[in-house]
């Protein structure tokens, strides 16, 4: 059973081995709020994964010890257990889903688990895990549905009540519901007033659904690029923790995830994987009730695959206007891509790239297409681009 004290006690035997994560108050992320980031992406391993798995494992039995353990993961979860194991100076496995980014399976692997790559998604990767448990003796680290690995990770918010004691609210992510479980008991326990919320992503919805219709639900398939919450099922514990603490969850796009993602790196130079973004993304796009709130927004993770990361920082510039594809229709006459690009520059925007081509069949025999790229300022400015370019009788074909 979940208690305080517990938490107390995880506090104190993690105290010599992680960090205690500076809180970042961030100006811009939502103007109407007192917005904190509380940076677990600069926890050892880059993410809160290991205060839970080196708790859990500091207290296993000598018998469990010699047989070694065995863990499941997209990747953070692993990283934890992977150190913990190396500590402590026993065997450990790592079953991870295929597709968890190169990153987090050479770090794995980098600090002494045996990886073992399964075909399909986290729960795919879970199915393995406890097969190999019953085969070999294992004792399995289960990433979130496990007191001890609760209690590891309501040491967050042991750390936040001291570092601000006079917060209002809290947003963390959700996966499988591990850490915003024992964020939540924690933070309730000494201070019920503190609203805490739970973000996960649309495309892998299972605690949002769960909680809604009052019951644990098991997603047919998750697709979203914050791959650490992409889990199919919550767990037992997590769904009655969270269902009793926690006040509201909410969900965010890839879209607006990658536009936390973009601007959590130019405002704080901070670099966070989807998961870790997805509590600024619900303050950045209002989808909690924090006007005028002191709150934190904890960042839970910072191992993004470098290889993706170019593709979200160009889905975060499109999702906040700083670019904008334009298709325009213009006559075929000397001059008319002079005057667009003028247009274009006196109005501050930057063209990245252009492409014309004669007109297709069914136009008129003297007509033409631009396709441009620009780099702008945001939405309005992109609405200042346009309406002068129609002003001057172009027109626009993609709106």
């Amino acid at each position: 059973m979940l208690t305080l004290d517990k938490i107390y006690h995880a506090r104190y035997v993690l105290k010599p081995v992680i960090r205690q994560t500076d809180v970042i108050h961030s100006l811009n992320i939502n103007p109407d709020s007192e917005i904190y980031l509380k940076t677990e992406n600069l926890q050892i391993t880059g993410s809160f994964k290991v205060r839970g798995a080196y708790y859990k494992i500091s207290q296993l039995s000598d018998e469990e010890k010699a047989k070694g353990v065995i863990a499941c993961s997209a990747g953070n979860h692993a990283q934890g257990v992977a150190l913990a194991s190396s500590r402590a100076g026993i065997k450990s496995v790592i079953c991870l889903p295929d597709g968890a980014p190169i990153s987090k399976v050479e770090a794995t692997k980098s600090y002494g688990a045996e990886v073992c790559l399964v075909n399909g998604v986290y729960d795919d990767a879970y199915a393995e895990a406890l097969r190999q448990r019953d085969e070999y003796g294992y004792t399995f680290i289960h990433p979130f549905d496990d007191e001890n690995v609760i209690a590891g990770q309501g040491t967050i918010g042991l750390e936040l009540l001291e570092q601000l004691p006079d917060i209002e609210a809290v947003i963390a992510p959700i996966g499988g519901g591990g850490l915003i479980s024992g964020l939540a008991f924690a933070i309730k326990s000494l201070d019920p007033n503190i609203k805490v919320y739970g973000v996960q992503a649309s495309g892998a919805p299972s605690m949002f659904n769960s909680v809604r219709d009052h019951h644990i639900e098991c997603l047919d398939s998750v697709s979203t690029i914050a791959d650490g919450i992409a889990v199919k099922e919550p767990g037992e514990n997590t769904f009655k923790i969270i269902s009793e603490y926690v006040d509201d969850i909410v969900t965010v796009s890839d879209d607006e995830i990658s536009a936390a993602i973009l601007a959590l790196m130019e405002q704080h130079k901070l670099v966070t994987e989807g998961a870790g973004a997805v509590p600024v993304a619900a303050a950045m796009f209002n989808k909690l009730p924090i006007k005028g709130k002191k709150t934190v927004c904890l960042l839970s993770g910072g191992n993004i695959d470098v290889t993706i990361l170019s593709r979200v920082i160009k889905r975060g510039l499109l999702m906040t206007g700083r670019t904008y594809s334009m298709n325009i229709e213009l006559i075929d006459k000397p001059g008319q891509l002079m005057d667009v690009s003028k247009i274009i520059a006196e109005l501050g925007g930057n063209v990245i790239s252009i492409h014309h081509e004669r007109a297709n069949e069914g136009s008129a025999v003297n007509g033409c297409y631009l396709r441009i790229v620009l780099e702008t300022r945001n939405y309005e400015h992109i609405e200042e681009i346009k309406s002068a370019l129609k002003s001057h009788g172009f027109k626009i074909t993609n709106e």
